[in-house]
């Protein structure tokens, strides 16, 4: 079986079986745009890297602005990054310079869901009052315990879930006792975009015209995008 065939099945998997979270979150998403708030998104290493696709896209959303913090990026290194994203302490300076208010959500992503970077960002949004979600795989929590002193995992303190399914180790090609070709990347950014399509489609039956940039590769676009900006000036573009 091929690898997109692979893939292909375990996007069907994830929309069957998360039906109900889909909905739920992109309902709570809904009356959070409606009210005026933001949707934050969070990630580390490649997680970081989902976190930059729905924003600023063609298509999506124009109120998500991700947290950036380079120290968990793979760009600044990828061997440190993932040595930060294991260590306590690291977010809380840049989570205190970042516009997080109550009103707003943040979807926080990480496979394990086990390291301190993603859980205690969970835990300082969740004090701050927002609606945090997290994007994990449950699979992992039989066999791999927190790297965090409480003990807690992702899952344990957002306030919504959704399962990834990502088999541990994140591979899903497998000859003899080789396993290889990972699928995280896949599935999280399906899912993200699921949360999004369905997010807009729940503006548009409330009767409202969804924020929705337009491709800045088609002409007459850009005043589109320019009034987009203009309307949410907290994020940054």
């Amino acid at each position: 079986m091929s690898y997109l065939t692979k893939v292909s099945q375990k996007l069907l998997d994830v929309e069957s079986s998360q039906a109900h979270k889909f909905e739920l979150v992109s309902e709570n998403l809904f009356r959070i745009i409606e009210a005026g708030g933001v949707i934050h998104t969070f990630g580390c290493g490649h997680s970081s890297l989902l976190a930059q696709d729905i924003y600023y896209r063609a298509g999506g959303l124009v109120p998500v602005q991700p947290i950036w913090i380079e120290e968990l990026m793979l760009h600044r290194g990828a061997r440190q990054a993932s040595e930060n994203e294991r260590q306590s302490g690291v977010v809380q300076k840049y989570l205190e310079s970042e516009d997080l208010q109550k009103k707003d959500a943040v979807l926080i992503i990480s496979t394990s869901g086990r390291n301190p970077a993603p859980i205690e960002t969970a835990i300082y949004c969740k004090e701050k009052g927002l609606y945090t979600v997290g994007l994990t795989s449950l699979a992992y929590k039989g066999s791999q315990h927190s790297r965090h002193s409480s003990d807690q995992r992702l899952e344990d303190i957002v306030d919504d879930v959704i399962d990834m399914e990502v088999p541990v180790g994140d591979a899903i090609m497998q000859k003899g006792n080789r396993s290889y070709s990972p699928v995280s990347s896949v599935v999280g950014a399906g899912i993200l975009h699921e949360l999004m399509t369905r997010t807009i489609e729940r503006i548009e039956r409330g009767g409202e015209t969804p924020p929705v940039f337009k491709s800045g590769n088609v002409d007459g676009s850009d005043q589109h995008n320019l009034n987009m900006m203009q309307a949410y000036k907290r994020i940054t573009f």
